[in-house]
């Protein structure tokens, strides 16, 4: 069986017992056609099911190094290292050849994206305007405590819907949240924050210590996705972009922060990043925005 015979049994295999998409099965297709086609270069002969059981890891590390060569970006190369471990994976249960050219073969290291901030303009309007889209002034004032909160505090949404009543933040004391891994920080109030929040729990009335903080229309914990969608119902009136989520505001709390001299390691604490290297991602997005601020601002920049 040649290697291109091999390739249209994985893949019709792929297709009939594993219903693979019509885009899977495409980009499956050309990854491994740049493998064959690969491997007919570097062994001067075209690959059949002999040489594939005679594969090792040093000719898969060729053959990301080549496609690396040509651009192919570590996205791409780990996607077609995924490609080639499920054919050869394929190959060795149905046509017995060894799986060792895979044994602890690592693909390329991938970057997390850049986390996309707001503009402080738009961050500020979801914060102060999002509760325009409740009907009733109850969960209008919630929902605008709850976002001032999230871009005031740089909290994510599951930190602030753990909050109960007692843990109400008021201007001029830090918050104590509990982060994850059970991990606690405390966070500055700004009078913002304290005021939304203050403005919110009086609309509420009598509610004891231990309620939560946040609440749904029936009175109980307010559930994240109830959040998010009162979000995105704001933002496409509002025209914003789709990025504008619960978490961006937190993203965009850091990136300010940043953009206003606040030192790498105080963002750190306030956030609650178990590593810098982690905030540290907020360098590259502050970075993109001083150059579109310079590509706007500077005379010869046109």
């Amino acid at each position: 069986m040649t290697g291109f015979e091999a390739r249209a049994a994985f893949l019709a295999w792929m297709e009939k017992e594993r219903r693979a998409s019509p885009h899977t099965l495409a980009a499956y297709g050309a990854d491994l056609t740049d493998l064959l086609q690969f491997l007919a270069r570097h062994h001067g002969a075209e690959a059949d099911l002999a040489s594939l059981n005679e594969l090792r890891p040093a000719d898969l590390r060729a053959f990301l190094a080549a496609r690396a060569f040509v651009g192919a970006g570590n996205a791409t190369r780990a996607r077609q290292l995924s490609a080639v471990r499920a054919f050869l994976r394929f190959l060795s249960r149905h046509h017995g050849i060894r799986p060792d050219a895979i044994a602890g073969l690592r693909g390329p290291r991938l970057k997390p994206p850049a986390p996309r901030a707001l503009r402080e303009a738009e961050a500020r309007d979801v914060a102060a305007h999002t509760g325009d889209v409740e009907n009733t002034v109850g969960l209008a004032l919630r929902d605008t405590a709850l976002f001032t909160l999230l871009y005031g505090c740089g909290l994510r949404i599951s930190e602030a819907l753990a909050l109960n009543v007692r843990d109400a933040p008021t201007a001029g004391t830090g918050l104590r949240v509990l982060g994850k891994g059970g991990k606690q920080r405390v966070v500055p109030v700004l009078p913002a924050v304290a005021e939304a929040i203050a403005a919110y729990l009086s609309s509420r009335g009598g509610a004891t210590p231990d309620a939560p903080l946040f609440v749904g229309a029936r009175g109980d914990r307010l559930n994240a996705a109830v959040a998010q969608r009162a979000l995105q119902t704001y933002r496409r009136l509002a025209g914003l972009p789709e990025h504008a989520t619960p978490h961006a505001l937190r993203h965009s709390f850091a990136t300010h922060l940043l953009g206003a001299g606040a030192d790498l390691r105080a963002i750190q604490e306030l956030l609650g990043h178990a590593s810098l290297s982690t905030t540290q991602r907020y360098t590259s997005v502050d970075a993109v925005g001083l150059l579109a601020t310079w590509q706007k601002a500077h005379p010869r920049s046109g």
